[in-house]
């Protein structure tokens, strides 16, 4: 479904983000994009959503394919009607409108017109919690209602490809594993293809189907969940975990240097 291709992103023309970062994301699967912070994933998802340019940033080599068909150098509302979504980190909601107001936004542009009543109530089916609370203006709501309520406009839109970046950041533990289990379950119901960038490793290799791990704007190991999971360097650097399972202190993940190597 999505592919990029040796991508480099420079800001204000000087800053190199992103150093030949290649990817893909097939169809019908959650991928997860991992790493830590500063390591170039809201730029990766910027890029592809064509978010780049009001931060002066720009797509200055590769190439971005959403089916086949180039999008690097796309408007970004343009992309959106191509179906892909981003929900972006800290939630962004409109807070001066209501609950009902914001998800009327998302569904702007939705290809089925007429469906918007039926549209509600798969989005309050998946989050009962904003049904109660329509009419309330979104700027109160809790941090964990205001990431449903995003992910709830992005639903509206009917995308193809779903992207979350960070959706657990400023959580409750229960809270970010109650929202991973109804992504999970759109992925699965909708056939709502997810890329999902997240700093909480555990969480992200225990729904996605495969996974990227980044470091200063390239990818520097991929695999499926499980290997990744087994990997020595990922479970000692990002799970914080030794060889025999027990959990290492900040210090030594901190000065740990981890082994680049490529899981096939």
């Amino acid at each position: 479904m999505l592919s990029l291709n040796n991508v480099e992103v420079i800001y204000d023309d000087v800053i190199l983000v992103l150093k030949g970062m290649s990817m893909e994301v097939r169809e019908g699967q959650i991928v997860a994009l991992l790493g830590s912070n500063g390591a170039g994933k809201s730029t990766t998802l910027k890029a592809i959503s064509g978010l780049l340019k009001p931060e002066d940033g720009e797509v200055t080599d590769g190439e971005i394919l959403f089916r086949q068909q180039p999008i690097h150098n796309r408007d970004a509302a343009e992309i959106v009607r191509r179906g892909i979504f981003q929900v972006m980190e800290g939630r962004r909601v409109f807070e001066h409108l209501t609950v009902e107001e914001n998800l009327r936004a998302g569904a702007y542009t939705a290809r089925r017109r007429g469906t918007f009543a039926a549209d509600l109530e798969l989005v309050y089916g998946y989050f009962p919690w904003l049904k109660g609370r329509r009419h309330h203006t979104a700027g109160y709501l809790s941090g964990g209602e205001q990431q449903m309520l995003a992910i709830g406009r992005a639903l509206m839109a009917h995308p193809q490809l779903m992207m979350l970046d960070e959706p657990s950041l400023g959580l409750a533990p229960l809270l970010v594993r109650e929202i991973f289990d109804i992504v999970k379950r759109i992925n699965r119901e909708q056939n709502t293809t997810i890329l999902l960038v997240e700093q909480n490793a555990r969480l992200a290799l225990g729904i996605c189907d495969y996974a990227y791990i980044m470091e200063s704007g390239r990818i520097v190991l991929a695999g499926d969940p499980q290997a990744l999971s087994n990997n020595a360097d990922v479970r000692e650097f990002y799970l914080g975990l030794t060889e025999v399972g027990k959990r290492k202190s900040y210090r030594d993940v901190k000065h740990y240097k981890r082994r680049k190597r490529w899981l096939s």
